[in-house]
């Protein structure tokens, strides 16, 4: 072991000194589907939006993003009475639960690496955000609520990332010091005498065809570029129980499952402890509940809301539990 850690050091040294020097202001070339882990970039194969980006959410801001801007600061939040949830000027934490002392002294420099944050998180928590597109769920996030999550996944498959992993994000409780969360963009699940957030979300075109449109948007005169046109992967609202509630919902968006599975990829791939799996239950079943507190604190995989808080639903009935993980294995390297 030792002699092939010294051949792969000479190696990797001497392909570097075959590599061209950099060039002073040099920029880097970035290809816009990675994520940031501890401040270095990996690929996903998929688009991703960094908050550094133009048009980026950036949670790091103690400002409210959707404020005017001479009224969105600390302290003039605070003033105005604007955002009574806004309680902290932060919308995230450390993570700290599973590291010494000595470890804790380190990271709160920054100084976090992947091995370090290999330890800490074993966990990916998936959510629908009830707002129906990632720039509402950012305002409600940033500007009245105080908390925060790690990516957003839009209606057309775009990713979002709004912190860098290192970061302890809050969107899921008892989750936030080891998990990594993700909203979906889905306006959500309902019981069944609820129908009106649906019925103002899906609507049926010229062909009996369901499509997505956002009541706050003012439709464009004329005909709509079909490319345009987001849909739902299934055309019906799918009915289930969820914390033993019957609820229906419409199902996400074949671009959203996709850009999910390349994501999940990721994740599982850069950090082991998260297994590419939902919650089963002895007969290999979905589990469609929070699971136990024992059960909870074991469990290392992919997991929904639903399975950390009882008073969750999401990601809701209609999620596609099975086509997520078996997606996301033929695309993780073997």
């Amino acid at each position: 072991m030792r002699h092939w850690l010294f051949v792969f050091v000479v190696t990797s040294a001497a392909a570097l000194a075959d590599e061209p020097r950099p060039k002073i202001g040099e920029k880097l070339p970035r290809r816009g589907d990675e994520i940031m882990v501890c401040g270095q970039l990996y690929h996903t194969t998929t688009r991703v939006v960094l908050w550094t980006d133009p048009g980026g959410y950036d949670a790091y801001r103690v400002e409210r993003r959707f404020a005017p801007l001479e009224e969105s600061g600390w302290k003039a939040t605070q003033a105005s009475g604007q955002a009574p949830s806004l309680s902290d000027p932060s919308r995230y934490g450390m993570r700290l639960k599973g590291l010494s002392k000595e470890e804790i002294e380190r990271v709160r420099g920054g100084g976090w690496d992947l091995p370090l944050l290999e330890k800490v998180v074993d966990q990916f928590v998936i959510h629908f955000d009830a707002c129906g597109t990632s720039k509402r769920c950012f305002q409600v996030l940033q500007d009245l609520r105080g908390l925060s999550v790690h990516f957003m996944l839009d209606l057309d498959g775009t990713i979002y990332q709004t912190l860098d992993l290192k970061e302890r994000a809050f969107h899921a409780t008892i989750a936030n010091g080891r998990s990594i969360g993700i909203e979906v963009a889905n306006i959500g699940a309902y019981p069944l005498e609820v129908s009106d957030p649906l019925a103002r979300w899906y609507h049926p075109d010229s062909a009996g065809k369901i499509r997505i449109v956002d009541p706050d948007v003012k439709p464009e005169s004329g005909r709509s570029d079909p490319a345009t046109v987001l849909r739902p992967i299934r055309e019906q609202p799918i009915t289930g129980k969820i914390q033993g509630q019957q609820l229906h919902q419409y199902d996400f968006t074949p671009q959203q499952y996709e850009a999910l599975a390349r994501l999940s990829a990721t994740l599982c791939t850069l950090f082991p402890k998260i297994r590419c799996d939902y919650p089963r239950d002895a007969s290999g079943a979905l589990v469609p509940q929070k699971l136990g507190d024992a059960a909870l604190a074991r469990y290392q995989g992919i997991l929904g809301h639903y399975h950390v808080q009882t008073n969750k639903v999401d990601p809701g009935p209609a999620f596609q539990w099975d086509r997520l993980i078996e997606r996301t294995k033929k695309l993780m390297p073997q």
